[in-house]
C-alpha cells in the first residue's frame, strides 16, 4: 500500500528537551527556546523525518490521538506486527526548504525573566548605597585590576571611590565583565589562591576557564565578599554591614564569580522583574573558516511517500479505517500543514 502525504511549512526543530517517546516529566518537558538556553549548542535541535514520524502520523489517519509510545504499550495497537523499518519504508520529497529567509518569534509561558532588565523606579537611598561602610565597600569596584589583586593580597585600604547608586554599580559592572582574560601567572595567581581559600570552588565553578585564564570581573565580585569580611572585622567592628547582604548572607544579584543584572535591581526597584513573553528563534555560531553564522528555524514544504509491505486485506482494512477517521488536516512534525494526497494499494 502507498500513501502520498503533502505537506507546508513543515517545522524542523525542536523547543523542549527530552523526547516524544517517554512519559511526560511531572512538570512537563523544559523549554530550551530562550535566548539563553540557544546560546548552548545542544538546545538548538534540528529534526528530520524518521520512522517514529511516520508511525505517528499513520496512528493519526486511523484516529489514535495518543502519544506513540503509549499506542505501542497497548495490546490493541493496530501496527504491531508491521512496525518495522522493513515493512515501513519512506521517502520525504522536499520541494522546498527555508532555514535563513525568515525569524520565528517563539512564545515563552514558563514565565521566564528578562535577564537585563527591570520595572518600576529605581530607589537609589537604599542602606547598601548610604551607610558609612558604603564609600569602602563599592570603592572595590574602582580599582583597576593590578589594584584590586593588590587589595586581595595585601589588604590593602580602598581609598578610590565609584559613585554609589543601582545605575552606577550595574554599569560598572558591565563594563568589568568586558575586560579581558588574564593569565594566571604571579600576583594573579597569589590572588587566586586567596579567593580560594576564602571561597572554595563548588564543582567546576572554579575562577579558571578552559584556557586556564581568569576572567576579571569574577575577582571583582569575590572581592565584594571578601571586602564585607573585612569591613565586619575593622577595627572591632567598626561597621555594620548586615544591611549589606540579603537574607541569605549574599549581595543581591552578585555571586562570588559573576552578577545578574535583573537579580541585582530587583532589590533597588518598585516593580517586579519583567516577564519575557518570547523571543527569536535565532542561534549564533562561529565557524572556523567562515566566521559567524546565523541558525535559524528551518521550514520544509514537499511530499512524503510511504509504502507499505502488507498483504492485501491489511491493506483494505487499514483503507477503511483511514476513511472512517475523516481525519481532514494534521500536523507533521512541529506546526505546519499536512494532508493525505492520495493512496492506494
Amino acid at each position: 500500500m502507498q500513501i502520498i502525504i503533502e505537506y507546508e511549512s513543515s517545522w524542523r526543530n525542536s523547543f523542549l528537551d527530552g523526547s516524544n517517546n517517554e512519559a511526560l516529566p511531572k512538570k512537563g518537558r523544559k523549554f530550551i527556546g530562550s535566548m539563553t538556553s540557544l546560546k548552548q549548542a545542544e538546545n538548538f535541535i534540528q529534526r528530520e523525518i524518521t520512522h517514529d514520524t511516520v508511525m505517528g502520523i499513520l496512528n493519526r489517519l486511523i484516529g489514535d490521538q495518543r502519544k506513540l509510545y503509549q499506542s505501542r504499550q497497548a495490546e490493541n495497537y493496530f501496527f504491531k506486527e508491521i512496525d518495522n523499518e522493513f515493512t515501513v519504508r519512506y521517502e520525504d520529497k522536499e520541494s522546498k526548504k527555508i532555514s535563513n529567509a525568515e525569524i520565528v518569534y517563539i512564545r515563552n509561558m514558563t514565565g521566564s525573566t528578562d535577564q537585563n532588565a527591570f520595572t518600576g523606579a529605581i530607589k537609589t537611598d537604599d542602606v547598601i548605597f548610604s551607610s558609612d561602610y558604603s564609600a569602602e565597600f563599592w570603592g572595590v569596584l574602582a580599582l583597576d585590576f593590578t589594584e584590586l589583586c593588590d587589595f586581595i593580597i595585601d589588604n590593602s585600604p580602598v581609598t578610590k571611590t565609584i559613585q554609589a547608586d543601582p545605575l552606577s554599580i550595574i554599569g560598572r559592572l558591565e563594563i568589568l565583565n568586558k575586560e579581558k582574560t588574564v593569565a594566571n601567572e604571579g600576583k594573579v595567581a597569589d590572588a587566586k589562591a586567596i579567593l580560594e581559600a576564602h571561597f572554595p570552588p563548588d564543582k567546576d565553578k572554579g575562577y579558571l576557564d578552559g584556557k586556564g585564564n581568569i576572567k576579571p570581573i569574577m575577582f571583582y565580585c569575590s572581592g565584594l565578599y571578601l571586602q564585607l569580611q573585612r569591613l565586619d572585622k575593622k577595627l572591632g567592628s567598626k561597621y555594620n554591614v548586615d544591611s549589606a547582604r540579603s537574607r541569605q548572607g549574599l549581595i543581591s544579584g552578585i555571586s562570588k564569580r559573576g552578577f545578574t543584572k535583573k537579580d541585582f535591581m530587583d532589590r533597588f526597584t518598585t516593580g517586579a522583574k519583567k516577564t519575557i513573553w518570547g523571543n527569536p528563534y535565532i542561534r549564533k555560531e562561529f565557524i572556523k573558516g567562515e566566521g559567524e553564522t546565523t541558525l535559524m528555524l528551518t521550514k520544509a514544504s514537499g511530499q512524503l511517500e510511504i509504502n507499505l509491505d502488507i498483504d492485501k486485506d491489511k491493506a483494505l482494512q487499514l483503507k477503511d479505517m483511514i476513511e472512517a477517521a475523516g481525519v481532514s488536516s494534521f500536523y507533521l512534525g512541529k506546526k505546519g500543514l499536512a494532508y493525505v494526497d492520495s493512496y492506494r494499494i
